[in-house]
């Protein structure tokens, strides 16, 4: 995992131009975000006992983890039930259901962007085991900070296999510009309406797919 640390960030002056859009549209954004918690949070606890949050260790930017911040979007003690998910995984709650649909559940995230530990647009923060496993190549995708959205999550989502997702996140570094960044959040509200890749379709059969970014049971 030393390699990548080691790697100088490319494109300096967009680079500053990236964080200071994410400040910017951050602090917009934080009003909403401080706005829809007591709604979202009172929607949460009466759909479903438990915390109104989701907090999970992820690996940041180099390789630095972080604590990811979501809504609850599944029981608690989702972990001790069947990994099979479905459509209708009676682990994940009626809000949460909703919140998945909308991607609202990554509201809080916004708070992750504004410290600097997340961007609007990059690969989706990873879960530590599954970033430890990466290969030199498969790495790269640390060099840039996690993002709310992504080139992955506009090519296809959970539909794409584990692998094709590493590799569109790859591609995503390795040709990193703004423009790129504005393409990719130009087409992320189509893509959420559409609620593409929200599930896979395998052998027949509809199954909500367990993303690279999140843990296993709480996508």
């Amino acid at each position: 995992m030393e390699e990548f640390i080691r790697i100088k960030a490319k494109h300096p002056i967009q680079s500053v131009m990236k964080r200071v859009f994410d400040l910017f549209f951050s602090l917009l954004l934080l009003p909403l975000f401080f706005l829809l918690l007591p709604i979202m949070g009172l929607l949460i606890k009466i759909d479903s006992p438990g915390p109104v949050f989701f907090r999970d260790e992820r690996m940041g930017r180099w390789g630095h983890p972080f604590k990811c911040w979501k809504f609850r979007t599944m029981v608690v003690n989702a972990d001790a039930r069947s990994l099979a998910l479905s459509a209708q995984d009676e682990r994940i709650t009626r809000v949460g259901q909703w919140l998945r649909k909308t991607s609202l559940d990554e509201l809080p995230q916004v708070i992750h962007i504004l410290l600097g530990q997340m961007s609007f647009v990059g690969p989706r923060p990873p879960i530590l085991c599954l970033a430890e496993k990466y290969t030199p190549h498969q790495a790269q995708r640390l060099q840039m900070r996690p993002g709310l959205t992504g080139w992955a999550q506009i090519s296809g989502r959970n539909i794409l296999p584990y692998e094709e997702r590493l590799e569109y996140d790859v591609w995503y570094v390795q040709n990193w510009s703004i423009l790129l960044d504005l393409k990719i959040l130009l087409k992320t509200p189509g893509v959420v309406l559409s609620q593409k890749g929200v599930y896979q379709i395998t052998h027949g059969v509809e199954k909500a797919v367990v993303s690279t970014t999140l843990p296993i049971n709480q996508e």
